[in-house]
């Protein structure tokens, strides 16, 4: 069944109350997908700092304060580590990309599950608001959000399961619902280089929008190629470092609302994840189209 929720903040002023919000959002959502769950912070100045590149990982065998000693060293610079089991987080004045592909390289067993500029990722299995809790998501801050709650039917209950996949830079995609034919696409996708890191379907969405946009097509047509491209049920939110999008199946039997406010943009997969969100009584709200991508930019 599963459960999104997403945020996009228009006002700098709600910066500081992401996390509160983000939290509150997922914590209505739990009983859609109890067995784990994942979210993204855009802009949390503790995990993502001004100036430096950010990677999250899952599993990793050693402290992040040992990992973060052993990155500094073979990569000539000071880089930060913070353990929020089963995710670590590292940050260092590095791009990002070296970052990551030094971190598979000192320690191949953990799993890249995000990485970028601006965006830190977290997961876990057990019940997604007592996992927000833990990682301190009420506390964080940004200007944008997203959070899943999952109930695995395509792939065992994982961490690495959970959503959102983040497959590349500052960029992430939740789902709720599969993918019919995501296999002849993942061997298509393999045959052009493409390698995957799970056998979960939404792998498989999450890689073909992240290839189209390293190829210079902008989010919206990439997610108008998926429609063209994908069987199934699904609705997705799609965020990059500046970017929010909703799109759904040519049905669109898996739910989903938009509010919109001038402060703020939100999507859920229910609205009563969105009743408390200020303002809320004045938004503008609606159910997306099928097959129509809604996109807002910062």
């Amino acid at each position: 069944m599963c459960g999104i929720v997403g945020l996009h903040l228009r006002e700098p002023s709600l910066y500081p109350q992401l996390g509160a919000l983000l939290t509150d959002m997922l914590g209505q959502m739990c009983d859609r997908g109890p067995d784990s769950a994942g979210m993204a912070i855009y802009g949390d100045r503790a995990w993502s700092p001004v100036g430096e590149s950010t990677v999250s990982l899952l599993d990793c065998p050693v402290p992040a304060a040992e990992l973060a000693a052993t990155l500094s060293a073979s990569l000539d610079t000071t880089v930060t580590g913070i353990d929020l089991h089963p995710t670590t987080i590292l940050h260092g004045v590095v791009g990002a990309a070296d970052l990551a592909a030094a971190v598979r390289s000192v320690v191949p067993s953990a799993r890249v599950i995000g990485f970028g500029d601006d965006l830190t990722v977290l997961k876990g299995v057990g019940n997604p608001i007592e996992l927000a809790n833990r990682f301190g998501l009420p506390s964080a801050s940004g200007w944008q959000g997203v959070a899943h709650t999952r109930m695995a039917t395509e792939s065992a209950v994982t961490a690495e399961g959970s959503h959102p996949f983040s497959v590349g830079p500052d960029q992430c995609l939740v789902h709720n619902g599969s993918f019919s034919n995501h296999m002849s696409i993942k061997h298509q996708l393999e045959r052009d280089g493409v390698v995957f890191d799970s056998a979960n379907d939404t792998e498989v969405g999450a890689r073909f929008v992240a290839k189209q946009l390293a190829e210079g097509i902008d989010l919206e047509k990439a997610l108008l190629m998926l429609n063209e491209t994908f069987d199934g049920f699904y609705t997705l939110l799609v965020s990059t470092a500046d970017s929010f999008a909703v799109v759904r199946d040519a049905i669109s039997c898996k739910p989903a609302v938009i509010a919109e406010t001038d402060q703020w943009v939100a999507m859920a997969s229910e609205y009563r994840a969105l009743a408390n969100l200020p303002g809320v009584d004045n938004a503008r709200i609606f159910e997306p189209e099928p097959e129509e991508v809604y996109v807002w930019h910062r």
